[in-house]
């Protein structure tokens, strides 16, 4: 058995000031060309996990390996492996859409023959073509959101990570970034997505993990988990093990 793209142990991590824990003593492991699903619900440590795997969070404790790389010791060699579409839109608005995805992709080191190619390609999968010359502060959020996710793909990363992807985007651009994940998803790219949508992880998700409070509650393939479970889908079985006690 090869070793994961993704292995997490006994991850942890208290914010300064807090209480408790956000991720607390976390362990996982993501298997190549899974699309996995790490939810929960808000507050639940899913955008601190994704942050530390991306190496924008330090932690106290644990081990975090990205294929075969330590992420405290060689964040370097990670990052070109990796593609981030974080939970807010990290692009300029003053920019277009174009503009803005010649800037970041030209920091892979791309020739811009292949840079070119590889954004006019991915602007007619998600149908932006035309849309592509106008200030991304004039696109609707939806497309906002969508440009950011091609920022993302332009190296082609080996794993990707999507921090809530879908929140508050418009039923048809919802349904793009649905149907080309898919698509990168058969074509064999990692993606470790996080959600609160339990309707949306089950269409997506080959693997989830659901966390509370910082910990695993449960852990698997989301068919085997509602029928384990006796429940009729993963949002009663996300129910069932987060609701707060009275």
């Amino acid at each position: 058995m090869t070793d994961p793209v993704i292995y997490i142990k006994d991850l942890r991590k208290t914010y300064r000031q807090a209480s408790h824990p956000s991720v607390d003593g976390l362990t996982l492991q993501v298997e190549k060309g899974m699309f996995f699903g790490l939810l929960g619900p808000n507050g639940a440590g899913k955008t601190t996990t994704i942050s530390i795997l991306c190496g924008l969070l330090s932690y106290e404790a644990g081990q975090v390996v990205i294929h075969g790389l330590d992420v405290k010791r060689n964040m370097t060699g990670i990052k070109p492996l990796i593609g981030i579409v974080p939970q807010d839109v990290a692009l300029y608005p003053e920019l277009t859409a174009i503009e803005n995805l010649h800037f970041f992709g030209g920091m892979y080191g791309l020739s811009p023959v292949e840079l070119n190619n590889r954004i006019e390609t991915y602007l007619h999968d998600f149908g932006l073509t035309p849309h592509s010359r106008m200030k991304l502060a004039h696109l609707s959020g939806g497309m906002k959101r969508q440009v950011n996710l091609i920022a993302a793909l332009l190296h082609k990363p080996k794993v990707l990570f999507l921090d809530e992807p879908t929140v508050g985007v418009d039923v048809h651009s919802r349904q793009t970034i649905i149907e080309n994940l898919q698509t990168l998803h058969r074509n064999g790219m990692t993606i470790v997505y996080t959600s609160h949508n339990m309707k949306e992880a089950e269409q997506l998700c080959t693997h989830v993990a659901l966390i509370h409070h910082g910990k695993v509650v449960c852990e698997g393939i989301p068919d085997e988990l509602i029928a384990e479970a006796s429940v009729s889908s993963l949002e009663e079985l996300f129910i069932r093990n987060t609701t707060p006690e009275i």
